[in-house]
């Protein structure tokens, strides 16, 4: 679990992140959404420790990150799984190259270790038996399936996911919400995804908090988006015409 306590960021004059609380459950997909600019990213940032808070608590199981040591922080990293926006796979590694990357920089496994492992994380997310191909061999789908092997491949206790259906198209996007999800469940992690992908938010969104200029402004399920009266929120979710359509069909419209 990971717990944020009113925590704020200003960039110069700009407040960025105001007075933002909530809590990230162990075992479930915690969403973070918005519109562009609204601090949700940086939000993330401030979590793994990218920015530092202005004031506020960042708490991992009980450890308040921003206030640990150089090398307690460490440790709390390595607990860590990112699932970046554009993949960031290295181009000139294979796919079991850089699954094992993480294994390489943060364990002291044995190779036969690290190949069980890499072959694991592969299989979990449909790659099995793909361990040579490079990641300009692959489609976007198969790329980001493949960082997200890489960002479970050291048994993250929690993982991020910054945008994971960016540039996918819908099919491929439920591909890889599914996975989210699974594995989420499968390795009780807990796991912060950052989307503006509404079908994402209604089908995997189990514990949701909506930024809204960088406050606060509604937290709840993906579920409940569908019978929200928040007029913010509203005009977020609605910024999609298929979204709309959803709503009315389940308000009877």
């Amino acid at each position: 679990m990971i717990e944020i306590k009113n925590i704020s960021k200003s960039f110069g004059e700009r407040l960025v992140v105001d007075d933002v609380s909530f809590v990230f459950e162990q075992g479930k997909t915690n969403l973070i959404i918005g519109e562009s600019g609204s601090g949700k990213t940086t939000i993330m940032k401030l979590m793994v420790g990218l920015h530092e808070i202005d004031k506020g608590e960042i708490l991992y199981d009980g450890q308040n990150f921003p206030t640990l040591g150089v090398k307690d922080k460490q440790e709390v990293r390595k607990k860590i799984g990112m699932l970046f926006q554009g993949g960031a796979l290295f181009d000139s590694q294979t796919l079991e190259e850089n699954v094992r990357f993480p294994l390489d920089m943060f364990t002291e496994m044995s190779p036969e270790e690290k190949m069980e492992r890499v072959n694991v994380c592969l299989e979990k997310v449909q790659l099995t038996g793909k361990n040579k191909l490079y990641p300009g061999e692959l489609s976007g789908g198969m790329k980001k399936r493949a960082a997200l092997a890489r960002a479970i491949a050291n048994e993250p206790q929690y993982l991020f996911c910054d945008e994971p259906n960016s540039g996918l198209d819908p099919k491929t996007s439920i591909v890889i919400d599914n996975l989210i999800l699974s594995l989420t469940r499968e390795l009780n992690i807990t796991t912060i995804v950052i989307t503006h992908d509404m079908n994402s938010v209604v089908e995997i969104g189990e514990n949701v908090l909506y930024i809204y200029k960088g406050k606060p402004w509604w937290t709840g399920n993906g579920k409940d988006i569908l019978k929200t009266t928040n007029p913010e929120l509203l005009d977020f979710v609605f910024a999609s015409g298929f979204m709309k359509e959803v709503y009315n069909a389940v308000k009877g419209k």
